[in-house]
């Protein structure tokens, strides 16, 4: 590795937030729970994390208290004495090791899927979305019962409804300043609940919820100024968005940086702090003839701070597979594009995640200069935890 790695080290600070470097773990469902409560073994596996040297942990998704919000039964709840208890240990884990740590707030949706006994909370209602439309999933086999066909699924969601989640959101954004998190992430992204208000595919509807961008944002929005309101002063508010969706990777909401931009603008007034831009490879182009990705129109369009995430770490040979994927030594420290994207002011964030499930210590190996200890990530390391 010839370039200089000082850019991933550098203090950044957001609100009341002061993180050592620029280096986050991603979201990632681990999806180890019991009743929807974290195992025992969640504090150590965060924390394993914050002391190899990652500044910011986002936890996976988790359920905000909405009756349908929950599609599986091994999602983690974000509501309820049993499940906050787990998540302040959490929290006090990843702080004893020097981290930040905040939970990624979430509503399934329609990926809830049709209902199955047994399968997720109050499993007798019907899942609930913008207009009860459902989209196919490209993996319908990661997600329960499979959403075969394009139609209608579940409920569309009444006013009522929508206040209800806005609520939610509220509460739980309340929930984690109180057990101590050091922010919260909205999960806005990847055909959930949030998502599917912005994709005109699954919304259909005809009233200020729907039809143009403005209408489509509006949920987004809405939750957004909810939490800000029900967060302390300075509380950071990150902002998970993709084109991508899981039942359409080529799928996209703005067409163009013009539509991207009225997406982003009334966010920023409704008070995100931080966008975190997912995508399946971070340094892809946005948008035809700019060579800026969708964390880099993100900031030149709002000038609020961005994440870059998506195969970070990961071996260029192996990005369309579906098996081992994996890079080691030098090809592991090969960070030039995530380096030169940080100098030039693209992005302010790295986010990290399969790398960091192989490799918990992975920042302190790149900052000491020991690539060589990397290890090759597979889709094996998904059944070790922590």
């Amino acid at each position: 590795m010839t370039e200089s790695v000082d850019a991933l080290f550098r203090p950044f600070r957001v609100g009341t937030m002061e993180l050592p470097n620029r280096l986050v773990m991603a979201p990632m469902g681990r999806l180890q729970t019991e009743d929807n409560v974290p195992r025992p073994s969640y504090p150590e596996y965060f924390r394993r994390r914050a002391a190899g040297g990652t500044g910011l942990l986002i936890g996976e998704a988790v359920a905000v208290d909405h009756p349908v919000a929950c599609s599986s039964e091994k999602h983690a709840l974000f509501h309820g004495e049993a499940a906050l208890a787990a998540w302040r240990e959490v929290v006090a884990a990843v702080h004893g090791a020097g981290g930040k740590f905040m939970p990624q707030l979430w509503h399934g949706g329609l990926l809830r899927g049709p209902r199955r006994p047994g399968a997720y909370p109050n499993d007798h209602l019907e899942p609930m979305g913008p207009s009860g439309w459902a989209v196919p999933l490209v993996h319908p086999q990661r997600i329960g019962s499979p959403i075969e066909t394009e139609g209608p699924l579940g409920e569309a969601m009444r006013e009522s409804d929508i206040a209800d989640v806005i609520a939610a959101f509220a509460r739980a954004t309340a929930d984690a300043a109180a057990i101590g998190a050091d922010g919260v992430e909205i999960h806005a992204a990847h055909g959930y609940l949030i998502d599917q208000f912005l994709w005109p595919r699954t919304n259909r509807r005809a009233d200020r919820y729907g039809g143009s961008i403005a209408n489509r944002t509006r949920l987004a929005v809405e939750i957004v100024k909810a939490c800000r309101a029900a967060a302390p002063a300075g509380y950071p508010i990150f902002f998970r968005y993709s084109q991508w969706k899981q039942q359409d990777y080529t799928a996209r909401f703005a067409e163009t940086p013009a539509e991207l931009e009225q997406f982003l603008a009334p966010l920023v007034e409704a008070g995100v702090d931080v966008f975190d831009c997912s995508t399946r490879r971070f340094w892809e182009p946005a948008f035809a003839g700019s060579d800026l990705s969708v964390a880099g129109w993100t900031k030149k369009l709002t000038g609020v701070a961005t994440m870059a995430v998506g195969s970070v770490g990961l071996a260029k040979a192996n990005w369309d597979t579906e098996e081992a994927v994996s890079c080691t030594g030098s090809e592991a420290a090969s960070l030039a594009p995530v380096i030169a994207g940080l100098e030039r002011g693209e992005f302010d964030l790295v986010g990290l995640g399969r790398m960091l499930i192989a490799n918990p210590d992975w920042p302190n190996l790149v900052r000491s200069g020991q690539v060589e200890r990397i290890r090759p990530y597979s889709n094996a390391d998904l059944a070790t935890f922590p």
